[in-house]
């Protein structure tokens, strides 16, 4: 049974990554996002199931659409690979149903960090979900170990939306700006419902060690980093809250008993 789980998240990683391209790109546009077929973007042609089995699809027609020969945006299959690395990593990290539950809130979070990188936008629509599966897991954990308590999942909610939530208010007080988006907090508190309030710091760490990473290479690139450069720090905890979560808060014990 534990392979079945294990075999689940690495199977289901190219096809979370097919609908995570087409949600990445109809969400922020206000398109619906469950009607509607998807089409070719240089012919308009109705897409037909060969055209859309992960990656395979894409290799098989060399990135080219079957009728007009335009090409296919390359971020589709860099999007399925994503999440296929992100289920392959879930199913070495833990076993059982475990794996699959970790690589829903990889693609998740995957989600999350492209619609932030590429909009600057965290919508409730993404966030809030997050943060309601993760209260839910915390209760089912509590339910299968009696010594895992879920009120450390309700004050990683609490903490995580009241410490951005003051960092941003007291930003607007000093520079009479807004430093952080408002969507920020209500990532970071759905991020505490997984990580939990002790998971919270490391999860900043991570973050922050992400942003410096993004500078050094836009600086590395000679390109000079202006001070109201607008920076994704929602894909920045979105990284953060992955890698607490796959090896535990840095200098403590693990998050799953």
């Amino acid at each position: 049974m534990t392979a079945i789980w294990d075999l689940a998240a690495m199977v289901l990683g190219p096809v979370a990554g097919s609908f995570i391209g087409l949600l990445s790109l109809r969400l922020p546009a206000g398109r619906p996002v469950a009607v509607g077929r998807s089409a070719c973007d240089h012919c308009g042609r109705k897409l037909g199931p060969v055209d859309l089995v992960p990656v395979i699809s894409f290799l098989a027609l060399r990135g080219r659409c079957r009728s007009c020969g335009g090409a296919i945006p390359r971020r589709y299959l860099a999007i399925e690979l994503g999440c296929l690395a992100i289920g392959v990593w879930a199913a070495f990290a833990f076993d059982g149903p475990m794996a699959l539950i970790t690589a829903l809130f990889g693609w998740q979070l995957l989600l999350i960090a492209i619609v932030d990188a590429e909009h600057f936008w965290l919508p409730d629509r993404l966030t809030l979900p997050l943060g309601a599966m993760g209260l839910g897991f915390a209760w089912l954990l509590s339910r299968i170990y009696p010594g895992f308590s879920p009120l450390n999942a309700l004050i990683g909610v609490a903490a995580g939306f009241a410490s951005l939530g003051l960092v941003a208010w007291a930003y607007r007080q000093l520079r009479s700006r807004e430093g952080l988006g408002g969507g920020d907090p209500r990532l970071f508190a759905a991020i505490g419902a997984w990580v939990g309030w002790m998971g919270l710091p490391s999860v900043l760490v991570w973050a922050g060690i992400a942003g410096a990473s993004v500078i050094a290479a836009t600086m590395v690139n000679r390109k000079k980093v202006a001070d109201d450069q607008r920076m994704p720090f929602g894909a920045f905890l979105a990284a953060g809250a992955w890698l607490t979560w796959i090896f535990g808060p840095l200098g403590g014990s693990p998050l799953i008993p």
